[in-house]
């Protein structure tokens, strides 16, 4: 898509506009997925490896989320479609979550949206902040190794929050 002042308006609008594309993207992406018909452990590791590759592979979005962030969600406040863009996300992981307490294998009162703000933070923060951690720590948090052994953990910290 060819983003143009002409079509949008102005370069908020032009902002706004990838915004949404970009959030678009990620929700598209988890739907495709088809979670909610799985075993809830499974899909639940699913999403959260889903989520963890996928910061790893679009620097851009965490990149446009932490401008956003700076500019205290001026510009998606004014999105008109954000919200309906996350009600199926949010919808999946009630699913998933009663589901797993009814098989007895995820505890009960678990907020959806604070689950996926967890799954997100531990990726997010990692992948935001690699650098100087990498050099606080004297690692080279960005490896594929280092990348691997972050996914496996960020899936047993969620996993083992939802044992009951």
């Amino acid at each position: 898509m060819q983003w143009t002042t002409e079509y949008f308006g102005d370069k908020s609008g032009v902002y706004l506009a990838v915004l949404e594309e970009i959030y678009a993207d990620i929700r598209n992406a988890e739907i495709r997925l088809h979670l909610a018909d799985r075993d809830p452990v499974d899909a639940m590791r699913e999403l959260v490896a889903f989520t963890w590759n996928y910061f790893i592979e679009h620097p851009e979005f965490l990149s446009l989320l932490g401008t956003e962030n700076l500019h205290r969600a001026r510009h998606l406040k004014t999105s008109k479609k954000i919200r309906e863009l996350h009600s199926p996300l949010v919808g999946i992981i009630t699913i998933l979550l009663e589901r797993g307490v009814k098989a007895k294998v995820f505890r009960e009162g678990v907020d959806p949206v604070q689950l996926y703000i967890d799954i997100a933070s531990l990726g997010f923060f990692y992948m935001s902040n690699r650098f100087t951690l990498s050099t606080i720590f004297g690692r080279d948090l960005g490896r594929p190794e280092a990348l691997a052994e972050r996914g496996s953990h960020i899936e047993e910290v969620v996993l083992g929050y939802l044992r009951p």
